[in-house]
């Protein structure tokens, strides 16, 4: 008999096997020979992240107008009711979607269904623009929910282009893209929704700005998504309280106020997520930078409703640092909770690992403005309630979910993968 075989060494054994051919294997062996971060990649990432967020949070500044001007709103307490379907509508639409889009990158690649989605931002964000009818305005934001799928792909691409020790920046310059377009959203919609009103001398009554009030905003986020698809080419309930009446316990804020707010709270996002956000992870961990970010976040939103009582400079004030505080809690939250999901599968499953989470988001995501605008109609109704009157209750409401939040990052509800 001949002698046995040695078995292969070590280094033999460790060593990755390519494919000619497989994009996988190509982005591997850069990954092995480049320990440097991907710039490239990141920027890639970042934009087009920004560019499908934008959409999402542009509506609601004006929310409150714009059902005021479509006239399906009989009382003026059902406002919120209405414009909570129509800002649920988008994230219905996500739900349903978002786990075939990540099954689909799985198989088809991720900048596929990236650009499909920033294309889609392009189309249905203009349509939403020249919405007359309230099915209209529904219809679109729908659609533009459910074709843009770019959410989960975009998270396991940012894992992909990267080794493991710049993963944590990664995802964090997806949470970073996506707060970023959160509130610079609001502030395009604010200065730029009702043209002819805000600017007379520019905007004629009778222009299409005038005849379609919220087409502007939703034009130059349109522009700028096809500004970003050219380039891939080649590569909160907040606003619904802020601008009622303070007679129902808001701050009476304009639109454009609301703009100025969320757009500094977007200038502090920024600064966190590249600055600083990297040494929290890294003293802190994923999961107890969540617990830590949850339960600072309690008092943060109990102090919210006792903001009307302040003057005008120090209710400014108090607002931005609040909006800022809540943002950076809540960006870490996320990328903390993303960073262990997608180190918890293979890659061959990032795609609809994220597809799941992002439906499971999309759905509470889904119910959450629907559900808010129910309960914002009827604190309307409770202005002298011994407990918890008016806007108090929907406070107290948001804190009891984020107490939830907090618990389920302890055991035995948070399994860490090994």
């Amino acid at each position: 008999m001949g002698e046995a075989e040695a078995p292969p060494s070590p280094a033999v054994m460790s060593r990755s096997v390519f494919y000619d051919g497989c994009p996988g294997c190509a982005m591997e062996r850069k990954l092995e020979s480049s320990k440097g971060i991907p710039y490239k990649e990141f920027i890639f990432v970042g934009i087009t992240t920004i560019a499908s967020s934008l959409p999402i949070s542009s509506l609601f500044p004006f929310l409150y107008f714009m059902i005021e001007d479509l006239h399906v709103a009989k009382k003026e307490q059902d406002i919120g009711l209405y414009a909570g379907f129509l800002g649920a509508s988008y994230m219905v639409g996500r739900c349903f979607a978002s786990l075939f889009w990540g099954v689909v990158a799985d198989r088809i690649g991720r900048k596929p269904i990236i650009k499909f989605s920033i294309l889609s931002v392009v189309i249905f964000n203009t349509l939403f623009g020249l919405s007359v009818r309230y099915w209209m305005a529904i219809a679109t934001r729908f659609l533009l929910g459910a074709l843009n799928g770019m959410l989960a792909p975009v998270k396991a691409y940012s894992i992909e282009v990267c080794r493991p020790e710049h993963q944590a920046l990664g995802l964090s310059i997806v949470s970073t893209g996506w707060g970023i377009g959160l509130v610079v959203g609001p502030a395009i919609g604010g200065y730029f929704a009702q043209p002819a009103k805000q600017y007379p001398n520019i905007f004629s009554e009778k222009s299409i700005f005038g005849r379609f009030p919220y087409f502007l905003p939703c034009l130059c986020i349109s522009l700028i998504a096809l500004v970003v698809l050219i380039s891939c080419i080649w590569l909160p309930i907040f606003s619904l309280w802020a601008v009622s009446d303070k007679k129902y316990g808001g701050l009476s804020f304009s639109s454009k106020e609301v703009g100025q707010v969320l757009a500094v709270a977007g200038a502090g996002l920024l600064v966190y997520q590249l600055f600083i956000y990297r040494s929290v992870h890294r003293f802190l961990g994923s999961v107890n930078s969540s617990r830590v970010a949850s339960a600072l976040s309690i008092p943060i939103l109990a102090a919210y409703p006792f903001m009307t009582h302040l003057p005008g400079f120090r209710l400014g004030i108090a607002l931005y640092l609040a909006t800022i505080l809540k943002g950076v809690l809540s960006i870490t939250i996320i990328t903390g909770t993303s960073l262990l999901q997608n180190n918890a599968v293979s890659q061959s499953q990032r795609g609809a690992a994220n597809g799941i989470s992002t439906t499971a988001m999309s759905f509470f995501k889904a119910i959450a403005p629907a559900g808010a605008g129910a309960l914002f109609s009827w604190t309307q109704k409770r202005q002298n309630a011994a407990f918890f009157p008016g806007d108090q209750m929907i406070f107290f409401i948001l804190n009891l979910i984020e107490l939830v939040g907090l618990v389920l990052t302890f055991k035995p509800f948070l399994a860490i993968p090994n």
